[in-house]
């Protein structure tokens, strides 16, 4: 029998996110997606899931989703089968990155957070194409369906992440590094830093994708995933 699949999105996105992945791989392995909508500490989300989760599961997370999943791996390294992080940063916050939070915070209680959510998640972080709006317009959705506490509560979190890099040196399990080529928010390069402080990370980048690779090329992202779960369709 499979392990468990434990997926977290990113910031102010639901298991919508995930819909390409979820379709391919429920078939054959629970598939269960996990909220990050409580807490302001990265660490009391981490803590709120790990009573959810089955005793053993591989953890794929993307953006926030990823920094979730990797607090998630430093408290219980035992209870993660494999990892993959996708368009995620495994760095703290920088003060002066801590502060480009704030104006979003007032924002979204003024009741702007349309407004917010566009400037979250711009264009440019996305690959250039016909699909970018329509990418661009579902991730509006599934903000806007979560709401401004949930996007407070999880600028708050990011604001005070720790840094994660000594939890990926001490990651001894299969790991999946992925990142879209396009991506303008965590680019590649960041990712290549990353898999180099995992022992035997793969490092994959997707062509034609950005910062959100399971949306814009789920085919390409499906088979990176299948090949790190081990499944023998990653071959044909």
């Amino acid at each position: 029998m499979s392990e468990p699949l434990v997926l977290i999105p990113g910031m102010m996105c639901d298991a919508r996110l995930f819909e390409h992945q979820i379709t391919l791989l429920a078939n054959d392995r629970a598939v269960m997606v996990a909220p990050i909508t409580q807490g302001e500490r990265i660490e009391e989300i981490a803590s709120g899931l790990l009573h959810q989760l089955p005793a053993r599961f591989a953890l794929a997370g993307l953006s926030m989703g990823g920094i979730v999943a990797m607090e998630i791996l430093r408290r219980a390294p035992d209870r993660v089968v494999r990892i993959a992080l996708l368009d995620t940063n495994p760095l703290a916050e920088t003060p002066a990155s801590a502060a480009a939070y704030e104006p979003w915070i007032v924002g979204a209680r003024a009741g702007r957070l349309e407004e917010v959510l566009g400037q979250v998640m711009r264009p440019e972080f996305l690959a250039p194409g016909v699909q970018r709006a329509a990418i661009l317009g579902r991730v509006r959705e599934m903000g806007l369906a979560l709401g401004a506490e949930v996007f407070i509560r999880q600028a708050r979190a990011l604001q005070r992440r720790l840094d994660q890099q000594k939890t990926l040196r001490q990651c001894h399990v299969p790991a999946l590094v992925l990142c879209g080529e396009h991506d303008g928010l965590t680019p590649v390069k960041r990712h290549g830093f990353m898999a180099e402080l995992i022992p035997d990370a793969q490092l994959r980048v997707i062509e034609g994708a950005g910062h959100l690779p399971v949306l814009e090329q789920p085919e390409a992202t499906n088979a990176a995933l299948l090949a790190w779960l081990g499944d023998p369709r990653s071959a044909g």
